[in-house]
């Protein structure tokens, strides 16, 4: 696969959200959901299955990579939410942050400890000890409601899900998507706990419970006065009444009504009330702590009295001291009378038809507390005995999990495109896809996908919003206007973009500014630096000629500096500038002009000074005179086309040159008309000896002589240049007369098409001092460029397209000629 399709691979894959269910998949129990987006891993949950033991009630970790993991958010303390949470820290590889709220992290603690104390199984399969758990709880980070937290690009804020103390739904934004993750929750307000709070934002996915499918709970009222009947009709008939709970959670709700009843009918405070828990004591403390995080009404009786201090229910220290001979209400964990005190009480009064089971809250597949209530005649004790059932067992849901009623509701407030179901038996949560999709059928107005996918079945999202960007630091320091063009840097942190200053680049990221400068020595061989300054005064307005220096600074941003050559060295200029867009482009531009000033088709020449002639054919449009420019001190006489463009006399200021950059007729003047009458010559047809515009002193101008095999080399410095013979100026004068029709002929041909073969040419000479390797081919008007593997690569002048077969590089290749055509034609600065 090539690589350009995996970057394409890689590019979509980062709009692609995955959710996939570790646990709570068409299952209640071993809560674990993993979402993948943009490169971040999170896992929310991480519990047991109540229903299995040791390693076989874990989630299925195999699903993921735990070094992968960025965040892993826990809701709340129950055991099928966060019991696996101290194996999967300290026996994985995980190295990832983990969050919850204060109550849950003071809860677990103690749920945990007594979740080891209570398995039944053998130390081979402990999914981990007490020194992993302590390990654990130092891991945790605690996290306020509404308290906005951000890791690795990963924006989370929990909002109160009322269901226990401390219980909470995660909000998680990523590069812009954002996800509610509920846990489990409740819309009703009961006796000490606050409803679940709607986030003000619409998520574009809502993993959302649905352990009750479409069931609808009976009112608060209704099912008090249900579970208050019913434990008073088993005592009055002198029977024993088990209430199986969790230490924590909605236990706290059930003693606070029952020490209510009690109260309210003194014939039945004779009958005792137990709340039998190792962690009873320990509960309470932590509930009277986080007093202020329940509702109103709590934290108003507060002020009264403690209503977690009560007067009709005693703690059960012990099975050894209690007496169970005459009537009582026990209440005993766990919930599902798997193992502990319920199960121990269960065994011993399941026989007896005067006693009671009243099951309050869900259970879940796979336990005791879901198989009596089928009322089977008989059940399997713990020591493999069988004891008769003949108890009466009554289902009285206090459990605080959302219903169809509250369910619809939430997801008709929020409207979320997207809705994954977790954590709901399969049928149940079947049958609230279906009534879901019933009620919001409208695509006019709301109809969301809904996906139920089991454990380890991955569901695939995309998202391909608009990339905002958001500008910071001094940037936003002004309001901006409608039409006005702000620049910057773009800066992706955290998965949010960012438009800033590059001075603010060390403020808001880790990254450091730095600068490239750039310095290019530039080979000058002739005295045209006066002519170079005029053709870049021509292209740029912004031009600073320091005279003292010999340097040129074109629109602030780079610098060109003569460097006088020596006998050993070529006279050459230094290009400096700091690397930019646009910086770069005026020093590509620059450095043509200094190749244009060496190779322009005008002639330039010294007025009094004869001219060699040139030993190649003029006829020939691929040939030019490269020795057309000499920038010595004295007269200077420039010629376009046969016409004088401009003179100067005897100065030294080589910046008071005034050359066009335009090379068509119409830049000089006057300019010869169409017609038979022949352009003047710098030199009269006659024998008069011409006018040398140089001081009459001893200096003698340089000859421009080519260096051929018929002329000595003229073009020496001036200290070592000889003298001519007076034969030798009559023999030069002869030769000057003779290659006036050339240079006329020349002259003419020379126009707005030739300018296109000088580019040609100039383009030749850079590609070539880049290159090496480089041909050019004047017929085709095509540039032929060896690569580095052998292949010949063709640069066409006129439609500028490359034709390679290295595509790495032809793509190097089309980047110069791009960016010295585009230095060729005049920039606009501003």
């Amino acid at each position: 696969m090539s690589k350009r399709r995996l970057a394409e691979e890689a590019a979509d894959e980062r709009h692609i959200m995955r959710v996939m269910p570790l646990g709570a998949g068409n299952e209640v129990g071993r809560s674990c959901i993993v979402l993948k987006f943009k490169g971040k891993t999170i896992m929310l949950d991480c519990g047991v299955h109540p229903g299995y033991s040791g390693h076989g009630s874990l989630p299925f970790f195999d699903g993921v990579e735990a070094e992968e993991i960025d965040l892993l958010l826990i809701t709340h303390f129950h055991i099928d939410h966060v019991a696996a949470l101290p194996h999967f820290t300290e026996k994985t590889n995980f190295k990832g942050r983990v969050f919850m709220t204060h109550p849950t992290k003071a809860v677990m603690q103690m749920m945990l400890r007594d979740f080891l104390r209570v398995s039944n199984i053998s130390v081979d399969d402990q999914i981990y000890d007490d020194k992993d758990l302590n390990n654990c709880v130092a891991k945790v980070e605690i996290i306020d409601f509404h308290q906005e937290m951000m890791h690795n690009g990963i924006k989370f804020t929990p909002y109160n899900a009322g269901h226990v103390l401390g219980a909470c739904m995660y909000l998680v934004e990523i590069g812009g998507v954002k996800v509610l993750y509920t846990g489990d929750y409740s819309l009703e307000n009961d006796r000490h706990l606050m409803a679940a709070e709607l986030p003000a934002c619409s998520p574009d996915v809502l993993i959302v419970e649905s352990t009750y499918g479409v069931q609808v709970h009976q009112s608060v009222v209704e099912r008090e006065g249900r579970f208050t009947g019913q434990v008073e009709a088993v005592v009055r008939r002198g029977g024993r009444c088990l209430i199986p709970v969790f230490a924590l959670g909605r236990t706290q709700e059930l003693l606070l009504i029952l020490d209510e009843h009690w109260r309210l009918h003194p014939d039945l405070q004779d009958i005792p009330i137990y709340f039998a828990s190792k962690l009873a004591a320990k509960a309470l403390r932590v509930y009277q702590t986080y007093i202020n995080m329940m509702n109103d009404r709590i934290r108003k009786q507060i002020a009264i009295s403690n209503p977690f201090q009560f007067e009709h229910i005693s703690n059960l220290k012990s099975m050894e001291d209690f007496d169970d001979s005459g009537p009582s209400v026990v209440m005993a964990s766990p919930g599902m009378l798997q193992s502990g005190v319920s199960r121990q009480l269960f065994e011993r009064w399941c026989s007896d038809k005067r006693n009671a089971c009243l099951i309050p809250g869900y259970v879940v597949e796979g336990t005791l507390a879901k198989k009596i209530l089928s009322e089977p005649t008989e059940i399997a004790a713990l020591d493999g005995r069988i004891i008769p059932m003949n108890c009466t067992v009554e289902y009285i849901s206090f459990s605080a999990h959302a219903d169809f009623v509250g369910t619809s509701g939430f997801v008709e407030k929020l409207t979320p495109p997207n809705i994954v179901l977790v954590h709901g038996e399969k049928n149940e949560m079947m049958r609230l896809k279906s009534a879901l999709n019933k009620k919001f059928n409208d695509p006019k107005i709301y109809h969301p996908s809904i996906f139920t996918p089991a454990n380890m079945q991955e569901i695939v999202l995309e998202f391909k919003g608009e990339k905002i960007a958001k500008a910071i630091g001094d940037l936003a320091s002004d309001q901006p206007k409608n039409g006005k063009v702000i620049s910057g840097l773009l800066v992706e942190v955290d998965s949010q973009t960012h438009l800033m200053d590059k001075a603010d680049l060390s403020t808001y990221t880790k990254l450091i500014s730095g600068s490239i400068t750039q310095k290019q020595h530039v080979p000058f061989e002739y005295n045209s630096f006066g002519v170079l300054i005029t053709f870049i005064r021509q292209m740029y307005e912004d031009v600073a000629h320091l005279e003292e220096e010999n340097r040129v600074v074109v629109c602030k941003q780079v610098v060109v500096t003569r460097c006088a050559g020596t006998k050993s060295a070529t006279e050459k200029l230094v290009v400096e500038w700091t690397s930019a867009p646009t910086a770069d482009m005026i020093a590509d531009s620059v450095i043509a002009l200094a190749m244009h000033a060496q190779a322009s088709p005008a002639s330039f020449k010294l007025s009094g000074q004869p001219t060699a002639a040139c030993p190649h054919d003029h006829s020939k449009k691929s040939d030019s005179c490269g020795d057309a420019v000499n920038g010595m001190d004295g007269g200077l006489k420039v010629e376009q086309d046969g016409s004088s463009v401009m003179e100067s006399t005897g100065t030294t200021d080589e910046s008071a040159l005034e050359l066009p950059v335009a090379m068509d007729e119409s830049a000089s003047a006057p300019s010869s008309e169409k017609d038979d009458t022949k352009p003047e010559l710098s030199a009269e047809k006659d024998d008069t000896k011409p006018e040398l515009l140089a001081e009459k002193d001893d200096t003698k101008p340089e000859l421009l002589a080519e260096k051929d095999d018929t002329k000595p080399d003229m073009s020496a410095e001036m200290d070592g240049t000889r003298p001519q013979l007076p034969a030798e100026k009559e023999q030069t004068k002869l030769e000057e007369e003779q290659t006036k029709p050339e240079l006329e002929q020349a002259a003419r041909e020379l126009g707005e098409a030739d300018q296109d073969a000088l580019n040609l040419i100039i383009l030749f000479r850079l590609l070539k001092d880049q290159y090496g390797d480089v041909d050019l081919d004047f017929e085709t008007n095509k540039i032929h460029v060896r690569t580095p593997s052998g292949l010949d690569a063709v640069v066409d002048h006129a439609s500028q397209n490359v034709e390679c077969k290295d595509a790495a590089f032809k793509l190097k290749l089309e980047l110069t000629v791009h960016r010295i055509e585009s230095a060729l034609k005049p920039i606009a600065t501003s």
